[in-house]
């Protein structure tokens, strides 16, 4: 994760931070998972009953054109969103109950690298989405 806040990036990108936009900023801070608008806004108003699903949704959007959150589509129509300052890795998206699950492998990462050195290329990122069910006893057989 990266060293600042989100609130901290926010005023360093120089956002006018408005009471509603410090408490997405809050909320975001607080959660490791990849929630989508209507999650952010059921988090935020609990912290502020006024706040509304257009102001998330504005801020969101805010957020993402400045490098603060990432937007990511797993395929299952809502856009998710987490920390762009996270550390790297990379997701297995449940296509039966919308689970994200973050790991990262260093037999995967060293692969990368050396697809992309072989091709003529240095790496300078990627993004890895794997889309999945998971394995019932069955399948194990």
């Amino acid at each position: 994760m990266g060293t600042d806040s989100i609130l901290k990036r926010c005023e360093t990108a120089g956002l006018r931070m408005t009471g509603q936009r410090r408490v997405i900023a809050e909320v975001l801070e607080g959660w490791f998972d990849h929630p989508d608008v209507e999650e952010i806004y059921k988090r935020a108003s609990k912290v502020d009953p006024k706040i509304s699903l257009a102001t998330v949704y504005r801020t969101v959007k805010l957020f993402e054109e400045t490098n603060i959150l990432e937007r990511h589509e797993f395929g299952d129509g809502r856009a998710r969103y987490e920390d762009a300052e996270r550390d790297h890795h990379d997701h297995l998206f449940n296509v039966q109950t919308g689970e994200v699950i973050e790991f990262v492998d260093p037999e995967i990462e060293a692969l990368q690298e050396k697809i992309a050195a072989k091709l003529g290329y240095r790496l300078l990122g990627h993004k890895m989405e794997l889309y999945g069910v998971p394995i019932s006893d069955k399948d194990k057989t």
